[in-house]
């Protein structure tokens, strides 16, 4: 006899839902894979540095050359010398007469290049969904030890936040040892936009963290983050009264409907979008980082996200929920 295997919510009752938009979603994949590759006017003039002005060897190439060729390499997954060769064959077939980086100098200029801000790219307050993944590094890492017996950092930890519609407005890389709450405070510094509404998961229930929303929030901003099940009522002192009544009130909700009866009121699945943005950055980018050091690897990071938001711009399913 066949067996159902386990879930937390019963497939018969699953939602189901319907692309409406499939033409377009299904030519914004296509273009996802598109090897039409071409350099702009703006691009090719900033290619080669402009001159500093100040003694000594001037750089031969600007940082738009260093992120153009380690964008391409994070995205056909390329080690920096086929990464090399591969941007010297497109510039070859435009006929373009501009040097390609050494890898030498990509793996140096990799630590210090200057890799843009992620934008919010919206005209009012957003909402801000936020959490952390693991990444591996390269190494033995878990090899060593089990092999050797010596305690290694084999992980890192990226912390993202997204809006309402997935895409990335701020991202920071830690060591694997750092705590999801504090790096929140960075991310919501790093977001160019105003909050009305930041949803989380229990790991960022702090104080500290309720603090800096109400600071870089709208009046009434929104916060739908569930306290731990032991959490009771505590005074405002230190914090912003009105985001830390919510968590008071939030308590009260769970009191009286449980928790899946506040997650389904408060909209706390929408948490969902920043893992589903997790999941595009392993199965597009992989799960691991090929950088070598603390400096690159923050940059690696930082142009993955870059690059899953030209992604999400070349076209993203518009689904809505239908019955059984």
């Amino acid at each position: 006899m066949a067996t159902r295997k386990s879930s937390r919510v019963n497939p018969d009752y699953k939602k189901r839902y319907r692309v409406r938009n499939w033409l377009e979603y299904e030519a914004g994949l296509r273009a996802r894979g598109d090897l039409e590759i071409w350099f702009d006017e703006d691009a090719i003039t900033a290619w080669e540095p402009a001159p500093t002005g100040k003694r000594g060897a001037q750089r031969r190439y600007s940082d738009t050359a260093i992120v153009t060729v380690l964008t391409l390499r994070q995205v056909f997954h390329l080690p920096l010398r086929q990464a090399e060769g591969f941007v010297g064959s497109l510039l070859r077939l435009m006929d373009l007469d501009l040097e390609v980086p050494d890898h030498t100098t990509l793996s140096r200029r990799g630590q210090e290049v200057e890799v843009p801000r992620l934008a919010s790219r919206s005209n009012g307050p957003i909402h801000l969904i936020v959490d952390s993944t693991g990444l591996k590094i390269f190494g033995a890492g878990e090899w060593s030890s089990r092999k050797r017996g010596k305690k290694r950092r084999s992980w890192r930890k990226l912390h993202v936040g997204v809006d309402e519609r997935g895409r990335i407005v701020a991202s920071v890389l830690t060591g694997g040892e750092a705590d999801d709450a504090i790096t929140a405070i960075d991310l919501i510094e790093e977001t160019d936009a105003t909050i009305d509404r930041f949803t989380a998961d229990g790991a960022y229930d702090r104080r500290s963290v309720y603090r800096a929303v109400g600071e870089a929030g709208v009046a009434e901003v929104k916060l739908v983050i569930p306290p731990n099940s032991r959490a009771v009522p505590s005074d405002s002192s230190g914090s912003n009264p009105l985001t830390w009544a919510q968590r008071d009130e939030t308590l009260r909700v769970i009191d009286e409907i449980g928790r899946l009866g506040w997650q389904r009121e408060s909209g706390y699945r929408k948490q969902g979008r920043v893992e589903n943005t997790f999941f595009r950055f392993k199965s597009t980018l992989g799960g691991r980082l090929r950088s070598r050091n603390m400096e690159s690897q923050q940059r690696e990071a930082l142009i993955g996200c870059h690059v899953l938001n030209r992604m999400f711009e070349l076209g993203r399913p518009d689904s809505v929920a239908i019955t059984a």
